[in-house]
């Protein structure tokens, strides 16, 4: 797997892990008191207070774990050489390059038109001798 397939992964695996983890810290959060004027809120049952103290850290742990390896992932790219200038002189000859190829295969494409004119042409004319070389029944 390329190193740009490999960044989209990792973006994917980050984003997916943010979303479980808000999504896990909005449902499992205790409730609060939004003002004096409302009661206060049910108590959430004990046994799973330490599951819910300890949840949040493993889940920022993942989550930073994952960041890095995509920094990791972002170091492993190549270094542009020359900056932006050389990019763009690049991009240049490629596209001329480009070009040069589209018009050679245009130039055999018509080639190739050209000769099955002249096939089917020929074609054409050892059909009809065939047809004229039969006596009549």
């Amino acid at each position: 797997m390329d190193i740009i397939s490999q960044l989209q992964e990792q973006v994917n695996t980050i984003a997916a892990l943010a979303f479980n983890t808000f999504g896990t810290l909005q449902r499992d959060a205790p409730p609060v008191r939004l003002s004096p004027n409302y009661p206060e809120p049910p108590a959430n049952p004990s046994e799973d207070a330490i599951n819910v103290a300890e949840q949040p850290k493993l889940m920022s742990a993942t989550l930073v774990k994952a960041a890095k390896q995509f920094d990791a992932l972002v170091a492993a790219l190549p270094l542009s050489e020359g900056g932006e200038e050389a990019q763009l002189k690049r991009i240049a000859e490629l596209q001329a390059e480009n070009e040069a190829v589209g018009q050679e295969l245009q130039r055999q494409l018509e080639a190739a038109e050209q000769e099955l004119k002249q096939v089917q042409e020929l074609f054409n004319q050892a059909a009809d001798n065939c047809l004229n070389l039969k006596k009549p029944d």
